[in-house]
This record gives C-alpha cells, sequence and structure tokens, in this order.
C-alpha cells in the first residue's frame, strides 16, 4: 500500500476499493470523503427510522426486521425506478400515433396585430416653441373660425408660456393618407 492508505480508516480503504473495483482509479481525494459522508448520513438515517420502527412495535431494542423496514421505507421513498423500456415504447406509439395539428399561419409565431398589443412603444417628443403667445393666438382664431371644426387624432392643448409642446404618438399608428 502507498503511505498515505496506510493512515487511512478503514472505512476510507473500503470506499477506495469499492471505487477500484467499479473500475474508476483517477478521481479527487476529497471524493472518498463524500462518499464517507453520503455513507454515514445513510446508516444515521435508517437506524434513527429502524429505533421509531422498534418503539411503535414496543420493543425495547432494534432488530434486523426493524433495519429490513428502515431501509425498504428509504428505497421506495428516495429511489424511484424508471419504468421499463417496453412500457415507454408503447406510450411513445400511443402519443405518436395522433398526428400534430396543422399550422395555420406557418413558419414562426404567430402574434396578435400591432394595434392590439400594449407593448407597442409610444413616444412623446418635446417640441420648443419660439413663438408661445403667438401659438395659442393662432389655435383660438382657427377654433373660432371653424362652426365644426374637424376631430384629429390628437386633442389640442393649451400650452404655457416659455415652455415646450409635448406631441406624443404610437408608432404603429396608421396615418391617413396624403398626410405625412
Amino acid at each position: 500500500m502507498a503511505d498515505g492508505e496506510e493512515n487511512l480508516p478503514r472505512d476510507a480503504k473500503i470506499v477506495k476499493t469499492l471505487l477500484k473495483s467499479m473500475g474508476v482509479d483517477d478521481y479527487e481525494p476529497r471524493v472518498v470523503h463524500q462518499f464517507l459522508e453520503l455513507w454515514y448520513r445513510y446508516v444515521v438515517d435508517v437506524l434513527t427510522d429502524s429505533q421509531v420502527y422498534a418503539e411503535h412495535a414496543g420493543k425495547t431494542a432494534i432488530d434486523s426486521d426493524d433495519v429490513k423496514l428502515a431501509i425498504q421505507s428509504k428505497v421506495n421513498f428516495s429511489f424511484s425506478q424508471p419504468p421499463p423500456r417496453e412500457v415507454l415504447l408503447e406510450l411513445a406509439r400511443n402519443r405518436n400515433k395522433i398526428p400534430l395539428p396543422k399550422s395555420i399561419s406557418g413558419p414562426g409565431i404567430a402574434l396578435p396585430p400591432e394595434e392590439d398589443t400594449l407593448i407597442s412603444p409610444n413616444y412623446q417628443l418635446a417640441i420648443p416653441i419660439k413663438q408661445a403667445g403667438q401659438a395659442i393666438e393662432e389655435t383660438e382664431d382657427e377654433e373660432m373660425a371653424e362652426p365644426n371644426p374637424k376631430p384629429t387624432q390628437e386633442p389640442k392643448t393649451q400650452v404655457p408660456l416659455n415652455s415646450s409642446q409635448q406631441v406624443s404618438f404610437s408608432v404603429g399608428a396608421k396615418r391617413p393618407r396624403g398626410s405625412i
């Protein structure tokens, strides 16, 4: 044996022997410690469950039946076996008998029209007004000249003096023909 293996505890030597018997020759030294920790934790869990089963049966000491029952309950709840290959193949055949539905919209992801989405961006531009006083007077004159003004997309708002005018529009909004 190597110099380091002489000082190893018996359990660590057993883990190394198990690894070697499985064909694992190259591993980090901490792997042995991780297996030992897993091993000890498993044994403590099984013995704790065995003690509970013995107390439930009214026994003062743990016997082999209690340990077997604890191991069986660990196996049933900790490890699950996948179904046999034949069962999986039969399930796959049954499922694949049903054809996939035909794609109506063609390739890609079908999305709703832009005007129906809430994620289309809106932009606000701040347009500085050079002559704020004249712009308010002109809009008032236009409103008085036409008794039934045509509705526009944007409602007109009064702009306070010495401020910028904000214009909002949707990127996906369709413009009427003839306007730029």
